[in-house]
């Protein structure tokens, strides 16, 4: 179902016939299911994955807002960003108090270790004049904080950072990281572009070594816009959530190009699971950039990896929406119950089969 390099013509159209997301929903959403402690409300978030148990729940938030950084004083909230829920959405361990800005996505290695991308810096507000971020290769200046790459231990203990402190351009990095995840072999890979100049993916060893850096942006294989989501599958294949050229691109883990996708709409978010079990969040169609233009619905699309087939779709609740809505990250733990990390409700929805 995907489109290949040189596919046909008549292929390229049907697989663009397919992912118009019409299919059945089998689920309903858990209302209230993530307890937060009292006082404490929640923020956008878009981090979500599953722990090595199969069933507790990570997720990142970003302070009961949009952001743990205030502008206008230019202080951090001292709010733990790093939540574990129990699978009854009891909130069990949370640390990274004061450690990042703008929590953008999650990956739990096969160690059980965390990792947290934050995607924007520290910076004074851009001035009349400034480099629009959209030609900036690197953060503005000022920047002391942010565009980092962050590994915790389960229990909280920072084992690993990536990137230079407020962001860089090359030969430092990284500007807007958007997601991350480990290869079986431990070698890491980051995406980074989020409006910003760069899109594109770096590859490190597991000690943290540049190995290389994979694409540009552009509209072409291996070319990129908001390189947003990561995910490998079984075969260790990288699904890249192109979410800017609307598609997801399947590559190898040396940056090689394998197959493109585009019948999970606008991807935002994905997981894959054991069974490979794709779940793709859409939460921009028809609302935000050039997502606006276009008639698929938001939500979460269910699919098989083996033949690329959107077999369940979740809808976004809401029906006209200005902004991003419904979940940008997602997550699905042992049981099937799948997780959807939204930025614009603020919330962590859990459905489950009816």
């Amino acid at each position: 179902m995907g489109i290949r390099a040189g596919a046909t013509l008549a292929a390229a159209v049907f697989a663009a016939s397919t992912f118009l997301g019409a299919q059945d929903n089998p689920y309903r959403t858990v209302e209230g299911w993530a307890k937060m402690p009292d006082g404490r409300t929640w923020g956008s978030t878009s981090a979500v994955d599953i722990d090595r148990d199969g069933k507790s729940i990570w997720v990142a938030e970003r302070c009961g807002a949009n952001s743990c950084l205030n502008r206008t004083t230019g202080g951090m909230s001292l709010l733990p960003t790093i939540l574990e829920f129990d699978a009854g959405g009891t909130l069990v361990k949370s640390f990274g108090a004061g450690q990042l800005i703008f929590p953008h996505g999650m990956h739990v290695d096969r160690d059980g270790n965390i990792w947290v991308t934050d995607g924007q810096d520290n910076a004074p507000r851009e001035t009349v004049g400034a480099t629009p971020a959209a030609d900036r290769l690197g953060p503005p200046p000022g920047a002391t904080k942010g565009h980092q790459v962050f590994k915790f231990s389960p229990g909280g203990t920072l084992l690993m950072t990536l990137g230079k402190p407020g962001g860089g351009a090359d030969p430092d990095y990284f500007y807007q990281p958007n997601d991350v995840v480990t290869a079986s072999n431990g070698d890491i890979f980051v995406s980074e572009g989020h409006g910003g100049g760069n899109s594109r993916i770096l590859k490190f060893s597991k000690d943290g070594t540049l190995i290389a850096v994979i694409g540009k942006k552009g509209t072409g294989p291996v070319e990129f816009d908001q390189p947003h989501a990561l995910a490998f599958d079984s075969q260790g294949r990288l699904f890249v959530g192109d979410r800017g050229n609307n598609r997801i691109q399947i590559l190898d883990q040396q940056g090689r190009f394998i197959e493109e996708w585009k019948q999970f709409s606008r991807p935002s978010g994905i997981y894959i699971d054991r069974h490979d079990v794709i779940y793709v969040a859409d939460s921009e169609s028809g609302s935000v950039g050039n997502g606006r233009s276009r008639t698929e619905k938001r939500g979460i699309r269910v699919g098989r990896i083996k033949d690329g087939t959107v077999i369940a779709f979740i809808p976004d609740p809401v029906d006209v929406a200005t902004n991003t809505s419904a979940a940008e990250g997602v997550a699905a733990d042992a049981a099937g119950n799948i997780y959807g990390a939204e930025v614009g409700s603020k919330s962590l929805k859990k459905y489950v089969r009816k």
